[in-house]
C-alpha cells in the first residue's frame, strides 16, 4: 500500500510537528553560525511522489545548491536540502561580510562554507527526527553541487541505486535581517523504511 494513503489528518500533525522542532532547531544554528537572530515562518510539511520533487524547486532545469547526504542506521534513506542560487548567495553574503555576486560561480571558500550550513540545518532535521521517532540515525559527509535539480537527483539515484517512492518535503522560510531564504528539504526513506518511521508515530502498517 501506497504510505502516502495512510497520512491523514492527526498522522500528517505528527510528522508537521517533525518538521516545527526541526526548522528551530536550524534557525538556531543558523543563528550561531551567521551571529546574528535568524527567524523563521512555520514550515509546511508534505508527502510527495519522489518524481514531484524537482517540481517543487522550479523544474528539473532550474539550478540550485543542493547538498547531498545518505541517511545510515534503523530507517536508511537519502536527504536533500536545495536552495536556490539567490538565497545561496544572501546566505554567503550574511557569513562571509562580502557581497557574493550572482552569476561568478562560487570560490572553494565559499563552497565550504555552504557546504558547512547546509550541513547544519540538515542535521538539525535528522536530529529532530531521530528525537522523534527514537529510532538511530545518522548522516554521512555530505556532497555539494551546483546544477539542475533533475542533475542532482539523477547523482543521487545513481550513488545509491533506487530511491523510495515517496519524500518527506519540509518548505522552510527563514528570515535573516530584511531578507528571506528559502530552503527545500527533502528526506526519502528507503522503501524498506517508511513502515519503520510510520510504526515509531504511531501510524501502523497496513
Amino acid at each position: 500500500m501506497n504510505p502516502l494513503s495512510k497520512l491523514e489528518g492527526f498522522k500528517l500533525d505528527v510528522l508537521k510537528e517533525v518538521g516545527n522542532i526541526g526548522a528551530g532547531n536550524a534557525a538556531t544554528a543558523l543563528s550561531r553560525l551567521l551571529d546574528k537572530p535568524v527567524d523563521m515562518k512555520v514550515p509546511t510539511v508534505s508527502l510527495i511522489p519522489f518524481e514531484q520533487v524537482a517540481d517543487k524547486v522550479g523544474g528539473l532545469e532550474q539550478v540550485v545548491v543542493a547538498i547531498f547526504l545518505r541517511v545510515e542506521g534503523d530507517a536508511p534513506g537519502n536527504m536533500f536540502f536545495l536552495i536556490k542560487e539567490d538565497s545561496a548567495k544572501k546566505l554567503l553574503n550574511s557569513l562571509l561580510s562580502y557581497e557574493a555576486q550572482d552569476g561568478q560561480g562560487y570560490s572553494e571558500m565559499e563552497f565550504s562554507a555552504l557546504s558547512e550550513i547546509g550541513n547544519i540545518l540538515a542535521g538539525s532535521y535528522l536530529s529532530s527526527l531521530a528525537d522523534f521517532t527514537k529510532l538511530s540515525m545518522s548522516p554521512t559527509v555530505p556532497a555539494l553541487a551546483v546544477d539542475m535539480a533533475g542533475a542532482v537527483l539523477s547523482y543521487g539515484l545513481v550513488q545509491y541505486g533506487e530511491m523510495g517512492d515517496s519524500a518527506l518535503l519540509i518548505d522552510t522560510t527563514f528570515f535573516e535581517g530584511r531578507e528571506d531564504l528559502e530552503g527545500h528539504f527533502f528526506l526519502i526513506p528507503d522503501p524498506e523504511s517508511f513502515d519503520k518511521i510510520f510504526s515509531s508515530l504511531g501510524v501502523p502498517s497496513e
